[in-house]
């Protein structure tokens, strides 16, 4: 682990930017809804559901009640939901630092503090309260371990200290898997533990391929990501060493869950083409010229394919007639 100490970033906000959203008197119910949905990162939410569905279909070994499964979204979006809109309010000054997230709402002034915060503890306690009245108590509990892991864990502790701080911040985004098969079973096992290790490894050759694309932003901003404090070839090489234990884990799944050939085919395939997309990159960063491109927008979008498709095949694999 790398021991840099970047200087601390100043919490006190700077004035709002002159793009801030006119008085709420004149914005209409639609953009200001359109402002607290953007606060809860639908697109992360996506992802993060698509991880929960197959892992409740492994569990169930074959379709669970529609009410659960829509149950189980329901909660976890609004968990996810409230870590993200958290998560927004305390970093409201580095999004505005930050060319990527200077138009989000808080950093445009488009919601103000308080309101995403109460908009933010609002959607924790509904969704804990929901888990806990139409899932189970245990998926409860796992839910408020993600928002502590995210809100605290991530971003008070780690996220402005450390340059591993998408590894283990990234924790929270496994914990889908868990809810996922504890909302079936009312229990853990070792097959969902596998799959937390799926995207616990996923998550640095997933992150860190953005954050060297948005490398100064995170610097302006006083963030030590590692792509900041670290060359290109040291990121490359860790990024490699994650991706071979995500395989790993992946692998591991069929002895645990007793998946078919077909599971085990289509993660040997994903697994050498996301690999060889990794150690593609790594070659790249090592022989890297002045003025040649890495692509990295190109691996970050691979990966999201890699864990889509993954699910898809853990989704599938129990209706296999084999």
């Amino acid at each position: 682990m790398l021991s840099a100490s970047p200087a601390p970033v100043e919490r006190s906000m700077p004035t709002a930017p002159s793009t801030a959203a006119p008085p709420a008197a004149r914005r209409s119910w639609r953009t200001r809804l359109g402002a607290y949905v953007a606060l809860t990162k639908p697109r992360i939410i996506e992802l993060l559901l698509v991880t929960t569905v197959p892992t409740m279909v492994l569990a169930q070994g074959g379709m669970p009640s529609v009410w659960l499964v829509l149950a189980t979204l329901v909660g976890g979006a609004t968990a996810a939901g409230s870590a993200n809109v958290l998560n927004c309010y305390l970093d409201r000054d580095i999004d505005r630092v930050m060319h990527r997230t200077k138009r989000r709402p808080l950093a445009t002034g488009e919601v103000g503090p308080r309101e995403a915060l109460v908009f933010g503890y609002a959607l924790g306690a509904f969704s804990l309260v929901w888990f806990a009245l139409t899932v189970n108590l245990l998926s409860a509990v796992l839910a408020l371990a993600a928002i502590l892991l995210y809100v605290v864990g991530y971003t008070m502790l780690l996220k402005r200290r450390t340059p591993q701080n998408i590894v283990w911040g990234g924790v929270a985004g496994c914990m889908p898997v868990l809810i996922g098969w504890s909302a079936v079973t009312g229990s853990l096992a070792w097959a969902p533990v596998a799959l937390f290790g799926v995207i616990f490894f996923w998550t640095p050759p997933h992150y860190w391929p953005l954050s060297m694309r948005f490398r100064r932003d995170y610097a302006a901003a006083g963030v030590p990501m590692l792509p900041v404090v670290a060359d290109d070839v040291r990121v490359s090489r860790e990024m490699l060493a994650h991706t071979a234990a995500m395989i790993a884990c992946s692998l591991a799944l069929v002895p645990l869950a007793g998946m078919s050939w077909v599971y085990t085919t289509v993660a040997v395939v994903l697994g050498l083409w996301f690999g060889g997309a990794t150690v593609a990159f790594a070659r790249r960063a090592q022989r890297r010229q002045p003025g040649v491109k890495l692509r990295e927008m190109t691996l970050f979008h691979q990966s999201i394919t890699y864990l889509t498709l993954l699910f898809v095949a853990v989704g599938v694999d129990p209706f296999l007639p084999l």
